[in-house]
């Protein structure tokens, strides 16, 4: 191929999704039980939403302009162009270490063609326009047809979830204490989104589990009509068998014929929170 994709792991796919779709990924930090690690989506999260239960915390850290340079560099010097799909940069800074990479290597590499671009999506979102650029790449779209592509349906990539523990939310800010204690007593499950600009917001709430479930495959059917949606995304917060739930109604009631599960990796899922569910798709407006 005559160009690279080039993302971070805030996408949340399984590691062996990367080079079955020829990406390079780079990664993200996260810092738990007092260990700095690359973030991760694999089985070994499980241990970390367990610490997450029992109130552990854990601190992130985007990717910087250096980890970048490297990544970008390594197609560059190998004779080939580069897009980079980055992180929203309305949940983080990682989407401007790596324009500041892009700009220092331009000057370094002038002949090379070089496009970033801030995706404004989050988790299996993030990933599902990650997807559809290699599946655009594969059938043979130039660098500059994908970019393109991307520009014009990332807003139409649709990033819809809902929480099992408000608690979460209202620790990183999302919610005042008085309502997540008044939600939690009654039940209540928010439904939320993330907005043309990468930022989450509260849009609905649901009486139960199940219901707000019911919730987001109601939410693809009426926003996504327009659209093949034969392949979507949902990523859980260790709860699996909810997301197994969200899926069987996709497929059952909607006709959906591929779900993608993955977990919420470790850098989205230390603000989350355990008991997350997210489902993404393409539709006519976020």
């Amino acid at each position: 191929m005559s160009y690279q994709i080039i993302t971070d792991s805030c996408c949340d796919f399984p590691n062996e999704m990367y080079p079955r779709l020829n990406l390079t990924v780079v990664p993200l930090s996260v810092e738990f039980r007092g260990e700095v690690y690359d973030d991760r989506n694999d089985d070994s999260l499980k241990d970390m939403y367990d610490g997450l239960r029992s109130g552990e915390e854990a601190k992130t850290s985007a990717v910087n302009p250096d980890r970048w340079a490297t990544a970008i560099e390594s197609a560059l010097s190998a004779g080939q162009d580069a897009l980079v799909l980055a992180f929203s940069s309305g949940l983080s800074t990682t989407y401007q270490s790596a324009v500041i990479a892009v700009e220092e290597l331009k000057e370094k590499y002038p002949d090379r063609k070089i496009y970033v671009s801030d995706t404004l999506s989050a988790s299996m979102g993030q990933g599902l326009l990650v997807w559809y650029a290699c599946q655009k790449r594969d059938a043979g779209m130039s660098l500059e047809e994908v970019y393109t592509w991307v520009e014009e349906n990332k807003l139409h990539l649709c990033h819809w979830f809902t929480v099992d523990d408000l608690m979460y939310l209202r620790r990183g800010g999302r919610i005042s204490a008085a309502t997540a204690l008044v939600g939690t007593m009654l039940q209540i499950k928010p439904v939320l989104h993330v907005d043309d600009e990468g930022h989450l917001i509260s849009m609905a709430k649901a009486r139960g589990r199940k219901a707000s479930l019911d919730a987001l495959a109601r939410k693809a059917v009426e926003l996504g009509a327009n659209y093949d949606n034969s392949t979507m995304f949902i990523s859980h917060g260790d709860c699996l068998e909810d997301a197994q739930y969200l899926a069987k109604q996709l497929k059952e009631k909607y006709g959906v014929k591929e779900v993608i599960i993955s977990y919420v990796g470790a850098v989205i899922g230390s603000h989350s929170g355990p008991g997350t569910v997210a489902l993404f798709f393409l539709g006519d407006h976020r």
